[in-house]
């Protein structure tokens, strides 16, 4: 454990940022499953609807710093392909 105020004041931070973080990326990996989930029953409309709260969700995670941005990017990408996919 850190013996330093300073080295205890940045535990306490990180244990702050890790527990927000880690919400963050929990709700981001529901909202993905239920895109998928959307997708493999194909409602079309409900995929629609999920992958508008999951985009939401990912760009916020990442402009937090809690998901790099090109990963988010890249799975915004492929959500979004694959609900294209299911409509034709």
């Amino acid at each position: 454990m850190a013996t330093h105020r300073s080295a205890e004041k940045r535990a306490r931070q990180a244990l702050k940022r890790r527990t927000r973080n880690r919400a963050a990326k929990s709700q981001v990996r529901t909202l993905v499953k239920s895109v998928r989930a959307a997708v493999e029953r194909g409602d079309r409309e409900g995929a629609e609807r999920e992958l508008r709260s999951a985009e939401r969700a990912l760009r916020k995670a990442a402009s937090k710093g809690a998901i790099e941005k090109k990963k988010a990017s890249r799975s915004v990408s492929r959500l979004a392909r694959s609900v294209h996919r299911s409509k034709s």
